[in-house]
């Protein structure tokens, strides 16, 4: 049975799935916007919305939680500069996907995930 187990498995080992989230996080702060899978998408939701909590606290306890997820220097200076400021009157729900088309080589479901203006 599966009692509290949170997260879907992605058909991947745990670090790599940790190393891919960490990525798609980065890119799409740096990008602000991403063309990945739905269930990708899904996942990806839960933690760029925590990405951006850390950012509206904006400490120093905060910043070195958020450089622990974030792969680049240039993405962490951009979600507290940029980002964070951007949804300081919003309380969750900073991300929204808009499906897009079915992958040529899969037939699997692809979504545009971008940040809620």
């Amino acid at each position: 049975m599966k009692h509290q187990v949170s997260g879907r498995k992605l058909g991947r080992p745990s670090d790599h799935k940790k190393a891919m989230l960490r990525n798609l996080v980065t890119s799409l702060i740096i990008n602000d916007r991403i063309v990945t899978t739905v269930t990708r998408a899904k996942e990806l939701r839960r933690l760029a919305d925590r990405m951006i909590t850390l950012g509206k606290k904006s400490d120093l306890a905060s910043r070195r939680r958020a450089m622990r997820v974030l792969t680049s220097r240039a993405a962490l200076d951009k979600l507290f500069r940029e980002l964070a400021p951007r949804y300081t009157n919003r309380n969750g729900g900073y991300t929204r996907f808009v499906r897009y088309s079915n992958r040529k080589g899969d037939g699997a479901t692809t979504v545009i995930m971008e940040w809620v203006e």
